[in-house]
């Protein structure tokens, strides 16, 4: 059931709907790197799920590559929970720790 929830469409639609759900976690973070709601939503409507992690707690989630306003490269990390998508963070993926493709992480 959880896998067949969390796909690029579902989350699309939540998006839509305007069923999210932004802790104060999340929103301090993304003020810290200067990313907007608007980057967010841009990213997502352009993005393709990367990663899956349906063993996080409290929800399981996914990483999301999409592109900002500025046409940047940006991950978010969402899950979909009680009819809400939840925004858990995003960030401007590292050099250091992504390949140039930015979906497949460097091995250490």
């Amino acid at each position: 059931m959880t896998e067949a929830l969390l796909n690029i469409e579902n989350i699309k639609k939540y998006l839509e709907e305007r069923n999210i759900y932004w802790t104060k976690h999340c929103l301090d973070r993304l003020n810290q790197r200067n990313i907007s709601i608007a980057d967010i939503k841009t990213a997502i409507k352009n993005g393709k799920i990367i990663e899956y992690y349906y063993d996080d707690y409290p929800y399981p989630s996914c990483l999301i590559l999409g592109y900002n306003l500025n046409n940047r490269i940006l991950h978010i990390v969402c899950g979909i929970s009680n009819n809400l998508l939840h925004i858990i963070t995003a960030y401007y993926p590292d050099t250091n720790k992504w390949e140039n493709d930015m979906k497949t992480r460097r091995k250490e």
